[in-house]
């Protein structure tokens, strides 16, 4: 197992995250779609601020053609996925190839979905490049270092993400127990005391979500 520096461990973690802050978002933006695009809906004020995110769109219209692909809006799932490609492929020594040629096959389906008439079809396309991503880093990722610390990010977006949604009960209980594993694990200088309280705090019968997302986010 060789070294791993600073900077590498970073960007394996921020793709993990970047990574699954995509999928999820993607997963959320589907839902909301088909209801605003036939009228039952202009929940785009709703999903901004169930996602965490600033309202600058003008209307539902304007959500749905930006949202996904505005590259110059930091919270669109575009950039998102773009810092998620940056990081791949400067890392592409440590997950190889066929992993980060995942990355950019999902960067070209967003661009494809981004002129077409269906683009949940494309959009689809994005999350089964991804899953396949996920499975390509486990299966040919030999360092077993590298692929924890991918997935301490993963698992700790996914609970930043559920924490803001509000998503309690076991659901939530899971990925906390899924995440501490891959945390203590990554060899990275982590708060002990604080994984046990993000667990505690999962576990409570009324959970302080915006408090859970400042624990998770100062694990490290």
């Amino acid at each position: 197992m060789g070294i791993i520096s600073v900077e590498q461990a970073d960007r394996l973690y921020w793709l993990g995250r970047y990574t699954e802050r995509v999928s999820t978002t993607i997963r959320l933006f589907s839902k909301s779609f088909d209801y605003m695009i036939d009228g039952i809906s202009d929940s785009y004020d709703e999903f901004c601020k169930m996602i965490d995110i600033p309202n600058v769109y003008a209307s539902s219209e304007d959500f749905n053609r930006n949202y996904p692909f505005d590259a110059e809006n930091p919270n669109s799932i575009i950039s998102n996925l773009t810092r998620a490609y940056d990081n791949a492929i400067v890392l592409r020594e440590s997950i190889g190839s066929e992993t980060l040629s995942y990355i950019q096959l999902s960067i070209y389906e967003m661009q494809k979905a981004k002129v077409s008439e269906s683009p949940l079809i494309e959009l689809q396309k994005v999350l089964d490049d991804l899953l396949a991503f996920w499975g390509v880093a486990d299966d040919l990722i030999d360092d077993e270092r590298v692929r924890n610390i991918i997935k301490a990010g993963k698992r700790i977006e996914r609970i930043d993400i559920y924490a803001r949604l509000g998503a309690g009960g076991k659901e939530l209980i899971r990925e906390v127990n899924r995440m501490i594993p891959r945390v203590e694990k990554s060899g990275l200088n982590y708060d002990v005391d604080r994984l046990i309280k993000i667990k505690e705090m999962a576990n409570s019968s009324e959970v302080d979500f915006y408090g859970l997302v400042s624990e998770v986010e100062s694990i490290f």
